[in-house]
């Protein structure tokens, strides 16, 4: 089997696993809606149909960008990820409400209480979870458009007599696309401009979904100056948008991309940047490149590591001072972050292992819903401030 053929296979299998999962909410919502008010045959047909093409609306997206009607693909993304947002909050909340019942049950089983007074009915199980999934939506709605800004302080004997203080600023996850436009982005630019950086950063994915339809944005990243200039490494959505669009795009927008190599930053640190894994599937990801690349430099300058995933190489701790990573959101909409939580080591915030420090972004943007529920966005500005500097402004 041939490289392209494992592509297209994977990507197979991956979306067959999506619409399982997805398609299974969707039966979850219908049943819970004939539940509650039991309606017939020709109802049931208007609300199945209602529901597959809510299904198929992330492959009407892709298909109306890939035949250029922009305009169809913006309505039928902002519709179809607002439905998922809230539908994937509806099965969290139904579910709670669903566990509180088998509570009740098992209570007045044991107890032989009549619970009665707790006891909900279908409209009940049906009414609430949708007034929490409504409410919750709105809430991670609005709550994507405020952009937090974290600070962090790392200090560190590496940097040189002079230089008290070198500051970072970190974007990631930007998902530049059909929802994530000028308004968000002018939003995050905000907060950078206020932070004042030496140095700008993007950890992945600033762009997700077709490029060509992001007429602007590249100037208006561009515009963005920096003292020593801005970097950036590919993430897993660079890929899937398009590779060599996406590089055009980043360097367009005035980004020095950093694909397995490093680049010395004013003498005061070094910036090393490796590609997503996501490479692997397109014959350009070599996991020992992390290892070779690191062991060659020199370890009396503060490395910073940009790797899009919060992953710590095998060999990697003590060959670099900070790794600053994204990709996972936190989750974007809780309790998804339970899961992301499960699976990385951290998943949001800083972690320091045999020396070296990771710490993984929230995001500044969105990908899919435009929501972010008890996961809000960021913009981080990190300090690396040399160990016996004193003065103001410094933590």
């Amino acid at each position: 089997m041939t490289s392209f053929h494992c592509i297209i296979f994977i990507m197979r299998l991956f979306l067959l696993f999506f619409f399982m999962l997805y398609g299974s909410l969707h039966a979850h919502a219908f049943m819970k809606v004939k539940a509650a008010f039991d309606f017939g045959w020709r109802p049931g047909l208007v609300l199945s149909l209602i529901f597959v093409v809510m299904l198929f609306a992330p492959i009407i997206v892709r298909l109306s960008e890939n035949a250029g009607l922009e305009q169809l693909a913006r309505i039928a993304a902002w519709t179809g990820y607002l439905w998922m947002g809230v539908l994937f909050l509806f099965f969290s909340a139904s579910l709670m409400v669903d566990i509180f019942r088998l509570l009740v049950y098992l209570g007045s089983a044991v107890f032989q209480k009549d619970p009665s007074f707790l006891v909900l009915s279908a409209k009940g199980a049906f009414f609430i979870p949708l007034f929490l999934s409504l409410c919750a939506s709105a809430y991670g709605y609005m709550d994507a458009l405020n952009i937090r800004t974290e600070h962090i302080t790392i200090r560190t004997d590496k940097l040189p007599q002079g230089a008290d203080k070198f500051r970072i600023v970190q974007i990631s996850d930007v998902h530049l696309g059909l929802l994530v436009r000028n308004e968000r982005l002018g939003l995050i630019l905000d907060k950078v401009r206020a932070a004042k950086p030496d140095v700008l950063v993007s950890t992945g994915d600033l762009v997700d979904g077709q490029i060509n339809g992001l007429r602007g944005l590249a100037d208006t990243l561009k515009d963005v100056t920096t003292p020593f200039g801005k970097y950036a490494v590919l993430g897993n959505h660079e890929y899937y948008a398009g590779l060599r669009q996406a590089i055009a795009f980043k360097k367009a927008a005035g980004f020095t991309l950093l694909r397995g190599d490093s680049a010395n930053v004013g003498d005061l640190i070094t910036l090393a940047g490796v590609d997503d894994p996501a490479a692997l599937n397109f014959n350009g990801y070599d996991a020992s490149e992390e290892t070779r690349l690191l062991s060659s430099l020199s370890r009396n300058r503060f490395i910073v590591l940009l790797k899009h995933r919060p992953l710590i190489g095998k060999d990697s701790p003590g060959l670099f001072d900070l790794q600053l990573s994204g990709h996972v959101h936190k989750g974007q909409i809780f309790p998804f972050s339970i899961l992301t939580k499960l699976y990385y080591p951290k998943h949001a915030g800083m972690l320091t292992v045999n020396g070296s420090t990771l710490y993984v972004s929230r995001g500044s943007g969105t990908w899919g819903p435009p929501i972010r529920f008890l996961a809000p966005p960021e913009v981080t500005v990190i300090d690396i401030v040399r160990a016996d500097a004193q003065g103001a402004g410094i933590k």
